[in-house]
């Protein structure tokens, strides 16, 4: 080790506190992205091998262009026709115990070339799954999780209404995508969906540069199609990409606080050598060898703190897996996550990510490093009067990156990762305004708190700005962390109150029939048959509505349509964005037309007037878009279509749910009870169930989804309260024959403590209210830009003052706590300790 090396090393165990902190900064910085990443990864390779689990190696498949299915007798065409390999599915979902898993038919005998783990343990127990039709199987993991073993019976909630089937088969050693799938043979599967004699699909294995359009020629009829194996699965992960890139930018701003404190740290460091090295200086060290040395002090920060960070983030990332994927649940597809997956490049990210903000915050102190001269070392002063000079320029600066982003957002219209790097740019420009801002607090808060609370006010309200170089870059982290809580929580609120309004003016009904059964992608769910019937003959009713929501395939991809027959009062419950209702609604009676959600809208570029294409099973229909609506309940959109239309090219049933209006005079639970008396006796069960209830339900959903946002300000917020805390050690430190002349001119050592404290409270005053603009920023464009490019939706904007002060009250419970320990070091010094070497 150098003698440059070795002074450094020195003085670093004699302040090891700082460089604690400084590490803890980089840890929580580094497990936070890394956590977030785990979380998006597992999540993300779950849903990859549960659809290599079910589609095998498939290359192809043939596909309904309804929720009608495909007539399983075109399979035996297809053999007859030697196109081999190939295997018929049926697939849909069950619910065990209020907890819902993809179930999967297969036909064994065929599954060899596309899924060998089922077709390779065709052993006694699962060539029962053909011989009996309660026959169930699942993998060793997926029992475990039920509490079930061979032989048990399991109740199921399908279709079908509620079954119980026997477990014969436990898949010990199949893949990890199988652990939440449920394996039946394909006809069981079949009566289990209420799709005797109709198929999903039909996998296909075909040789390498064949054309499937050549192979199946003559062979399918009206209404199948067929496409690669992939379109489905780049379809469903292209509905959770802006989810993942979202968490991903929130993560990445808890780096970037970190940066601030490795900044704070190596600058106090600095200030702190300055003497050590102007001397080093004199000594015949170069400049050159002055910034290797802090830009190595910021490597060795950086791993010291990237390493426990990695560990730190594995065990933070097994929590939000959890809620990453229930939030996917709630709002994709039926998702099972069971087991944390932590590649090493995972890992090796994170750490590059903080070894670079190290690097990157270092590059300011190492500046102030090199341009120390020997004569100026002994002079703190000298610093701050170009702290002070200099705080107009970065003024400067943070307005012209501010500008920079705004200039991104409006050139770039649709891009969401350019509306990321806008808003980073925007919090970069205005943290660079926070030094100029503080400076400016200070000289307006001396008087009245001199005033006030006399010479400690006084010097706690000029403290702010006599030591810029310090209190500028602590300030300025706490700011960016509480606006961050600050402008999500005007998001969150904004989102809510606009979804809360949407939800409360689209339930029209006073209650809702609808089946248990956990309702499939591409045919939905459908009521029993006479249900309907049995509601129309009630006098508690007045009208109902019908709805029935499944996935067609479109020249647009997929698509999800709702099928509505409406009642008299439906209308009133759609609001439009964009079309006149008084000429839309008769042209999409009439079958002329559909309507199209906002989100829907906005992804594919659709407006009023406009065609849009659908595969129908009587062949490829085009329909002009009458009008765009307001809706919140599905993310990739959806097209709205009349029952009359539907019935004339799909399947007749439109059932999926029903809205009930009452009669004059019939309060809602007599409307339930008098409908829950009706359907009583069926054979499968039906939910009837209060639009206050659904309310209900669907906030706390909403409350769900935003649950993982709320983790990741805290630990922000828990990144910034460890920078605060390093600079009010590091200014008590600085401080302390400042501290120690006014002990010897009479102060208390309650008085000095309270000073110290009182300096910590204005350091988050300042954060608190300096927060307030940015997170607003933040907030507009979290809704016009970030929200509406990841999904669509327009929102009404509300600034909930309840917000604004908790941000406040933020960053000043987290000085104040920060500064506890300082003060307290503070007031117990002893003056001719401080004074010592004056």
């Amino acid at each position: 080790m150098s003698l440059p090396s070795r002074a450094l090393w020195r003085d670093a165990r004699r302040h090891p506190w700082q460089w604690i902190l400084a590490v803890l900064g980089v840890a929580l910085g580094v497990a936070v992205v890394v956590a977030v990443d785990i979380a998006n990864h597992s999540a993300s390779r779950a849903f990859g091998l549960s659809l290599e689990a079910v589609s095998g190696r498939a290359t192809h498949q043939i596909l309904p262009s309804g929720p009608g299915g495909i007539d399983e007798s075109l399979f035996t065409r297809l053999r007859l026709a030697g196109v081999r390999p190939s295997a018929p599915v049926v697939e849909g979902h069950a619910r065990i115990d209020g907890e819902t898993f993809p179930l999967l038919g297969l036909e064994p005998f065929s599954e060899g070339p596309f899924r060998e783990h089922v077709a390779g343990v065709l052993d006694a127990d699962v060539r029962g799954l053909m011989v009996r039709g309660d026959a169930l199987a699942l993998s060793g993991g997926l029992a475990r999780r039920l509490g079930v073993s061979g032989g048990d019976r399991v109740q199921l909630t399908v279709p079908a209404g509620r079954v119980d089937l026997t477990v014969t088969a436990l898949i010990g050693d199949g893949p990890p995508g199988l652990d939440g799938v449920l394996l039946t043979d394909i006809a069981t599967a079949q009566v289990l969906l209420d799709r005797v004699g109709r198929l999903d699909r039909i996998d296909l294995i075909l040789s390498e540069g064949a054309d499937p359009a050549q192979v199946l020629e003559g062979l399918l009829p009206e209404g199948v199609r067929v496409e690669e194996a992939g379109a489905r699965e780049r379809s469903a992960r292209q509905l959770t990409r802006a989810f993942h890139i979202n968490l991903t930018a929130m993560s990445l701003l808890a780096l970037l606080v970190g940066g601030f404190l490795i900044y704070n740290t190596l600058m106090f460091a600095v200030l702190r050598r300055r003497p050590l090295l102007a001397t080093l200086r004199s000594l015949g060290v170069t400049r050159a060898g002055v910034f290797r040395l802090v830009m190595s002090e910021a490597a060795v920060l950086a791993l010291l703190g990237g390493i426990p960070g990695l560990l730190l983030g594995v065990l933070i990332g097994q929590g939000l897996v959890h809620l990453v994927t229930r939030t996917i649940n709630d709002l994709y597809f039926v998702l099972s996550v069971t087991a944390l997956h932590v590649p090493p490049w995972l890992l090796l990210k994170g750490l590059a990510l903080g070894l670079g903000a190290a690097l990157i915050a270092a590059l300011g102190p190492a500046w102030e490093a090199v341009h120390i001269r020997p004569r100026e070392g002994l002079r703190r002063s000298s610093l701050e009067r170009r702290v002070y000079r200099l705080t107009p320029w970065l003024a400067v600066a943070g307005v012209a990156l501010i500008l920079l982003g705004y200039i991104l957002v409006h050139v770039s219209t649709r891009g969401l990762v350019i509306g990321f790097v806008a808003l980073f740019f925007m919090i970069i420009g205005y943290s660079l305004l926070v030094p100029l801002a503080v400076l400016l607090l200070s000289r307006l808060l001396a008087p009245p708190l001199g005033a006030v609370l006399g010479v400690t006010g006084r010097l706690a309200g000029r403290g702010l700005g006599a030591a810029l170089s310090r209190t500028g870059v602590a300030v300025a982290a706490l700011t960016v962390a509480v606006s961050a809580t600050v402008g999500v929580g005007v998001m969150v609120d904004s989102f809510r109150t606009t979804v809360q309004g949407w939800i409360g003016h689209t339930l029209q009904s006073a209650l809702y029939v609808t089946s248990p059964a956990p309702g499939d992608e591409r045919a939905g769910s459908l009521l029993p048959r006479g249900v309907a019937e049995r509601v129309a003959a009630l006098p508690e009713v007045a009208s109902f509505s019908t709805g029935r929501r499944f996935q067609v395939d479109s020249g647009r991809g997929p698509v999800e349509l709702f099928v509505l027959g409406p009642a008299p009062d439906s209308y009133a419950g759609f609001r439009f964005r964009a079309g006149d209702p008084a000429r839309a609604w008769p042209a999409w009676e009439a079958g002329r037309a559909v309507l199209v959600s906002e989100p829907f809208a906005w992804r594919h570029g659709i407006a009023v007037g406009d065609a849009l294409s659908l595969h129908t099973s009587r062949g490829e229909r085009s329909f002009t878009v009458g009008g765009i609506y307001q809706d919140y309940g599905s993310r990739q959109g959806v097209v709205l279509m009349a029952r009359n239309t539907f019935r004339a090219l799909w399947d007749p049933r439109t059932e999926g749910t029903l809205g009930v209006y009452l009669a004059p005079g019939v309060s809602v639970a007599q409307g339930v009870e008098a409908v829950r008396r009706a359907v009583a006796d069926m054979p499968e069960a039906v939910l009837v169930t209060p639009a206050s209830e659904i309310r209900e339900n669907s906030m706390a959903i909403f409350d769900r989804t935003f649950a993982i946002t709320h983790v990741l300000r805290l630990l922000t917020v828990g990144v910034a309260f460890v920078g605060i805390l390093s600079a009010l050690m590091a200014l008590q430190f600085e401080r302390a024959r400042e501290h120690g002349v006014l002990r010897a001119t009479g102060m208390t050592p309650g008085q000095v403590t309270g000073l110290v404290s009182l300096q910590g409270a204005l350091l988050g005053l300042a954060a608190g209210l300096l927060a307030i603009p940015l997170g607003l920023m933040m907030a507009d464009v979290l809704i016009d830009v970030i929200n509406r490019r990841s999904f669509g939706w327009s929102m009404l904007r509300t600034v909930p003052a309840s917000v604004l002060l908790e941000g406040v009250l933020l960053a000043v419970g987290a000085a104040l706590l920060a500064g506890l320990r300082p003060a307290w070091q503070t007031g117990r010094a002893r003056p001719a300790d401080a004074l010592r070497e004056e």
